[in-house]
């Protein structure tokens, strides 16, 4: 996989984000969980979208976070997907319910979010879980799902909390190759 850009943009804190950029089309922003995981599936997701990877402050309040994630959006462009795992899956939808413009939004198995924080996404979201993961996480993913106004639920087959990116990222391109309402 190789780099099409690099570049840094300015938090609202005026703290330095670093990004990568793989691949050409629409752009799809990459919000890593703790285990940083994502290049593998930014390789694979890069052969049809612009995918945006970029360094997370990992002991930064959500506050921070959520400004990180806005300069990135701006720096990807309009009409940016984003997709997040674990951590990045609820900093994701945090970016959604606190305006940030997301076209679509995609999470496997977030970490669970305050309700007030959960009724104000309005974006499209796609939940995502593991048929082998835990019953509690399944049951999380589909309450999720079933709070959001504009979310469906897709469990895949087989797979845990560590997904397996070959098998993640071609349900990730159909949700995002669909046309907005």
């Amino acid at each position: 996989m190789d780099v099409v850009s690099r570049g840094r943009v300015v938090s609202r804190d005026g703290t330095e984000i670093g990004y990568e950029r793989y691949g050409d089309g629409r752009a799809v922003v990459l919000v890593d969980g703790p285990d940083c995981a994502g290049r593998a599936l930014a390789g694979l997701l890069a052969r049809r979208f612009s995918v945006v990877m970029y360094e997370r402050r990992r002991a930064a309040a959500l506050e921070r976070e959520i400004e990180d994630l806005a300069a990135v959006l701006e720096a990807a462009g309009p009409r940016a997907a984003v997709h997040g795992t674990e951590t990045g899956g609820a900093l994701a939808l945090a970016g959604a319910a606190a305006g940030l413009p997301m076209d679509a939004v995609s999470v496997y198995e977030p970490e669970p979010l305050a309700d007030g924080l959960v009724r104000a996404v309005h974006a499209r979201v796609l939940v995502v879980d593991g048929g082998a993961s835990p019953a509690a996480t399944r049951q999380a993913a589909r309450a999720l799902t079933a709070a959001l106004p504009r979310a469906r639920h897709r469990t895949l087959t087989g797979q845990t909390h560590e997904v397996a990116p070959h098998v993640l990222a071609p349900v990730l391109a159909e949700f995002l190759d669909e046309p907005v309402p």
